[in-house]
């Protein structure tokens, strides 16, 4: 599999079948779904993030992950997100995640996103359940992959999750052509190491900003996080690599940076600390989380705006 990054394939995802490995250390940024105080979705702000991050140089987005809280949106709500962020790519590689424990609403969100021009899917396995075997698992994925022929891309993040994936089952779905690659959000190098080493001609995106250096030594793309508080910094450890350039020390001011977010961020959830950061910069009106999650107090904001003006200061 590649992705074409081509000016006349800049904004799809094709599955192909034909390795090579530097066209595939994209970056996309895991965004927020920014909400009012109400907890109402906010489109207007959906819209000025996504061009906040295409001018920070990001190459793609992935709406409705983790750090999109995804799982706090209700079916109609997530088709409302993902017809905003379709609607508006400007150029953007823009993939949806579909994931819910059942496969009916999987589906269901999955064939709304192909509808309305995504251009790939992140899909979390289904959630909630006690060691699900290889066999149902294969046969859960293998439902969509047969129902939808967008690029597809399993999601690899057990602690959430509790259903880890498996090399045995990324295997068992080989031969479907539109199986693009995963997101790794376990942290774990040596997992992810084992991940990009059994399939090279996948895309084996790093979630975790520990793991882009094992990521790009082997020419594979991120999704990060991160990227919400920190899109040009990540944007340029890409840039670096594609130009030959010193990427590597790209990463470590990204990391860096985090510490210093994560510090601050006295026991806040990451997607608050992560909407907060990004409004700070944006001169945007605050947005908020959903509950469970809970909004950040005074005392954190003050702590996270202090933390990002000292990162800031220094690179001036």
């Amino acid at each position: 599999m590649k992705l074409d990054v081509t000016a006349a394939g800049a904004n799809k995802l094709i599955a192909v079948p034909q390795l090579g490995i530097t066209t595939k250390a994209l970056y996309w940024v895991a965004a927020v779904t920014p909400c009012d105080s109400t907890g109402r979705f906010d489109p207007g702000a959906m819209r000025a993030i996504m061009e906040w991050h295409k001018q920070a140089g990001a190459d793609g987005i992935v709406v409705l992950g983790t750090t999109g809280e995804f799982s706090s949106f209700s079916v109609a709500e997530r088709k409302q997100v993902a017809e905003t962020v379709l609607n508006n790519k400007n150029g953007l590689n823009v993939i949806i995640g579909p994931g819910t424990p059942n496969i009916a609403e999987t589906i269901e969100l999955a064939q709304h996103a192909e509808a309305h021009g995504a251009d790939g899917l992140l899909v979390i396995p289904p959630f909630y359940f006690s060691r699900p075997p290889l066999e149902g698992l294969t046969a859960y994925f293998s439902m969509l992959f047969d129902t939808v022929q967008l690029p597809i891309s399993l999601y690899h993040y057990p602690q959430t999750s509790q259903v880890p994936l498996s090399l045995q089952l990324l295997k068992s779905l080989q031969h479907y052509p539109h199986l693009a690659g995963i997101k790794d959000s376990s942290g774990d190098p040596l997992g992810y190491a084992e991940f990009v080493q059994a399939f090279p001609e996948l895309n084996v995106c790093s979630g975790s900003i520990n793991n882009i250096e094992i990521g790009l030594e082997n020419g594979m793309g991120a999704i990060l996080g991160e990227g919400n508080a920190f899109s040009t910094k990540c944007a340029e450890i890409f840039t670096a690599y594609r130009n030959k350039g010193d990427w590597r020390t790209a990463i470590a001011k990204l990391i860096k940076a985090q510490k210093a977010i994560d510090d601050a961020a006295g026991g806040s959830s990451y997607s608050a600390a992560q909407k907060y950061i990004l409004g700070l910069q944006m001169g945007m009106a605050q947005t908020y989380v959903r509950a469970p999650y809970v909004q950040l107090t005074d005392a954190q904001q003050s702590s996270l705006k202090a933390a990002f003006e000292r990162v800031s200061a220094t690179e001036e």
